[in-house]
C-alpha cells in the first residue's frame, strides 16, 4: 500500500478555529510546500483509483478546485463512507468519523489531521465492504470501468490479486459474480483457473473480466464467507456448491440396554445431529482419532452388542461397556462428554485467529450456540467486552453448513485461541 503524508501550505493564514481544531499553526506551514509543487504526486498515487473518504464531496471540491486552478480535469469514481455506513450500519445513533471508529472499536490517532482521519477511514471502509454482502460496491465500480472500456487480459488479472488467504470474486462484463472461491494463496489459486483446460475453467477463462477479493488472514472466515456467498449470490459456476458440503452425519441413540450409542448416516434434517462430515471416509478418520484419545468404543454402523465392536476400526477400547463391564449411566456420561465438545449447543465462545495483517486479530462469535459472524480487530485495541464485539460483527447465516465449518475446523485444531465465556 503506498501513502504519502504532507502539510500543505495554503498561501493564506490560518483561521484560528483551524488551529484550535487541527494543531497545525502558521508557523508550521512556511516551510511546507505549495499545493502545485504536490499536485503531480497526487495524480501519480491516484491513478486508476476510486476516491473514498468521509463526506468525499468535500474532499473531492477542494481537490477539484486546486487542480483547476492549475488547468487540469481532476476527475475520480468517489464513494462516500458516510453514505455506506448509513446504509450498512442503520443501528448507529451517529455516522460522524470520531462517534463511529469509537463504536466499532477502530484505534484513531491525530484526530483531525488528514493521516489520522485518512487512516481510520481506511479501516471504516474496509469493514464496510465486509458488511456489504451483496456486493453491490464493488460490482458497481467494475461495470464503470467495462463502460470506460477497462478490459484487463488474464496476465494482468493474475497480477494484480495478492497471494494471501481469502475470498475471491470472479466477475463478467456486467459485473455480475459468475464464480465464488477460497484459497490460501489466491494467486495461485486464480492462475490455476486461467491455466486450467477442463470445461469450467475455459469458460471462466472466457467470460472473466475481473476478478476482486477479500483477504481474511484466516482459513475458518475465508470458509465461512465463500459458503455463505455462494448461497447469496448463487454464481453459475458454483452449482455444486449451493447445497450442503456436509453429507454425513453423526446421531445419537440408545440401544436395547440403554447404552448410548453414535451412527453415522446420511444426514436427515428431520433428526437433530452432533456433527456432519463432507465424506463416509473422513468421518470415520476423525472418530477413530477422537475415540482413541476418550477410549469410547463405537461401533459405526450399527449398536454395541459385541466385542467385535471395539476393534472395528481399531477402536480397542470401551472400558468394558460393550461386556458389560460398566453401567449404561457410567458409559453414557463419556458419550454426553463427546458429544458436548463436538457440538457447541448452548455455548458461548469467541474463536481468535489471525487477521489480514500482523497489526490485526479476527474472532468468531459463538452465543447460546448460535454462530452469529465474524469481526476483525486492531491489536492496539483489544476486545474486552463482547458488546463492543457486537458492534463491530459482521452478521452471517447461523446454518449447518456454517456450524459444520466451524466445528470442523476446530476438530483440526487450526484455530488459534478458543475463549469461552
Amino acid at each position: 500500500m503506498d501513502q504519502f503524508i504532507s502539510l500543505v501550505n495554503p498561501e493564506i493564514p490560518i483561521q484560528p478555529f483551524v488551529v484550535k481544531l487541527t494543531g497545525i499553526n502558521n508557523a508550521m506551514l512556511i516551510s511546507a510546500p505549495k499545493f502545485y509543487e504536490v499536485a503531480k504526486r497526487i495524480i501519480e498515487i491516484t491513478n486508476d483509483c476510486v476516491l473514498v473518504a468521509h463526506n468525499t464531496a468535500f474532499d473531492y471540491r477542494i481537490l477539484r478546485t486546486e487542480f483547476r486552478r492549475l488547468g487540469f480535469d481532476f476527475n475520480k469514481q468517489t464513494l462516500c463512507t458516510v453514505e455506506l455506513s448509513q446504509k450498512l450500519l442503520p443501528e448507529q445513533p451517529s455516522h460522524s468519523l470520531g462517534k463511529l471508529v469509537r463504536a466499532l472499536g477502530i484505534p484513531m490517532a491525530e484526530r483531525h489531521r488528514a493521516s489520522g482521519d485518512a487512516l481510520a477511514t481506511l479501516k471504516l471502509f474496509q469493514l464496510l465492504l465486509a458488511k456489504d454482502t451483496e456486493k453491490t460496491i464493488v460490482q458497481g465500480l467494475i461495470k464503470t470501468e467495462v463502460l470506460k472500456g477497462i478490459t484487463p487480459k488474464l496476465f494482468t488479472i493474475i497480477e494484480s490479486v495478492t497471494s494471501n488467504t481469502g475470498v475471491y470474486y470472479i466477475h463478467n462484463e456486467n459485473g455480475k459474480i459468475i464464480y465464488i472461491g477460497k484459497s490460501k494463496n489466491i494467486k495461485k489459486r486464480i492462475n490455476q483457473h486461467f491455466t486450467g483446460i477442463d470445461k469450467k475453467s475455459i469458460k471462466l477463462q472466457s467470460e472473466v473480466i475481473k476478478v476482486t477479493f477479500e483477504e481474511t488472514g484466516s482459513e475458518l472466515i475465508a470458509l465461512l464467507k465463500e459458503s455463505e456467498e455462494i448461497k447469496i449470490h448463487k454464481p453459475i459456476y458454483n452449482r455444486a456448491q449451493r447445497k450442503t458440503l456436509f453429507n454425513i452425519a453423526l446421531y445419537a441413540d440408545e440401544d436395547k440396554n440403554g447404552y448410548l450409542t453414535l451412527k453415522l448416516q446420511k444426514a436427515d434434517g428431520r433428526k437433530k445431529e452432533i456433527t456432519s462430515f463432507s465424506s463416509m471416509q473422513e468421518a470415520k478418520n476423525t472418530l477413530f482419532r477422537i475415540t482413541t484419545d476418550y477410549k469410547l468404543c463405537q461401533k459405526l454402523t450399527g449398536l454395541y452388542v459385541t466385542n467385535d465392536a471395539c476393534f472395528q476400526y481399531k477402536i480397542k477400547e470401551c472400558d468394558g461397556a460393550c461386556i458389560g463391564e460398566m453401567t449404561p449411566e457410567e458409559y453414557n456420561s463419556r458419550v454426553s462428554a463427546f458429544i458436548t465438545k463436538n457440538s457447541f449447543e448452548d455455548q458461548n465462545m469467541i474463536l481468535k485467529d489471525k487477521g489480514r495483517t500482523i497489526h490485526e486479530r479476527s474472532a468468531v462469535l459463538i452465543e447460546n450456540g448460535i454462530y452469529r459472524g465474524y469481526a476483525f480487530y486492531d491489536l492496539n485495541y483489544q476486545i474486552q467486552k463482547i458488546e463492543i464485539l457486537k458492534n463491530i460483527i459482521i452478521p452471517m447465516q447461523n446454518n449447518r453448513d456454517a456450524r459444520n465449518i466451524i466445528q470442523s475446523q476446530i476438530r483440526k485444531n487450526k484455530l488459534l485461541k478458543i475463549v469461552k465465556f
